[in-house]
């Protein structure tokens, strides 16, 4: 496992740095597989109220970026109905052939596995209601570019979601120096163009924050 630092010498009040603070490999599905598909994780990551929270409809096209092994994957497919799309995202090529092998496996032919590059999720121009990030932020390099990018990709009046965890410690969870505050989610997401507008309080652990481009 390589892990990023915070660079030092960042201007007072801006994020120290918008580097990746952990860089995985995910090539080992079987591993990630009983990780991120552990029925314990529900608990906490209460998928369903995400998705009610997050005001999914029928006929919404919604990419989960960083999308793993599809954990979300059948409660947004539910979400959006058979006249929406779930396009799941992910840069492991492992992992991508194993969300087509998931999808096959549960008939889920709204979902849509997509191979990303590490810097552009490879989303069309334009045509997505929502993007979902969990716990996907704090594994991204360059965020403020790669944000201000992901900008084209959102249909009108379309949103990004990011749910990371808290900067604290918890009960479950990556190690604390891999967390992002949640104010340093803010400020990277408003230097990239956007403005939060909604902050739905639905898990212990992590933080829900959901923009718009301004």
């Amino acid at each position: 496992m390589l892990v990023g630092c915070l660079a030092l010498g960042a201007s007072v009040g801006q994020p120290a740095s918008d580097d990746a603070t952990s860089h995985r490999s995910f090539a080992d599905v079987e591993h990630w597989a009983s990780v991120f598909d552990d029925p314990a994780r529900d608990a906490y990551q209460k998928p369903a109220e995400v998705v009610r929270a997050l005001r999914i409809r029928p006929g919404m096209r919604v990419a989960d970026v960083g999308a793993g092994t599809g954990y979300f994957s059948r409660y947004l497919s539910t979400a959006v109905g058979a006249s929406g799309t779930v396009l799941s995202v992910d840069t492991e090529p492992e992992l991508v052939r194993h969300l087509r092998e998931r999808a096959e496996k549960e008939k889920t032919d709204n979902v849509v596995p997509i191979l990303a590059s590490a810097d552009n999720p490879r989303l069309p121009r334009g045509a997505v209601d929502l993007v979902l990030l969990v716990d996907t932020f704090h594994h991204l390099d360059h965020r403020v570019a790669y944000f201000g990018r992901l900008r084209r990709t959102l249909a009108p009046g379309g949103r990004v979601a990011v749910v990371d965890w808290q900067k604290r410690e918890t009960p479950v969870g990556p190690e604390l120096e891999h967390r992002l505050p949640r104010e340093q989610v803010v400020e990277e997401l408003r230097t990239a163009g956007y403005a939060l507008v909604d902050e739905p309080d639905v898990l212990p652990y992590q933080y829900c924050l959901v923009f718009r481009p301004r």
